[in-house]
């Protein structure tokens, strides 16, 4: 598994996130304090606190190309 930190805070940000993600066969979690949610999942990732940042959990042995095109969601540290 591998976790990343990500950031959706707009409607076009999610709908291409979803898009991206379910491309790939892998299961993919989104962790908002004790909710768990599937990544995949549009209406589930609206019910989340979408002002913090959530953790991603990719059940797979970590994909450059999926970590590639994960970038544009990734939580840029200091700024």
């Amino acid at each position: 598994m591998t976790k990343y930190t990500v950031l959706l805070n707009s409607i076009e940000k999610i709908k291409a996130f979803v898009k991206t993600i379910t491309r790939y066969p892998y299961d993919f979690d989104l962790v908002s304090g004790r909710y768990t949610i599937d990544a995949k999942s549009i209406m589930g990732i609206f019910s989340l606190d979408l002002s913090c940042p959530l953790e991603l959990c990719v059940y797979s042995d970590g994909d450059e190309k999926l970590k590639e095109e994960l970038a544009p969601y990734l939580e840029k540290k200091g700024a």
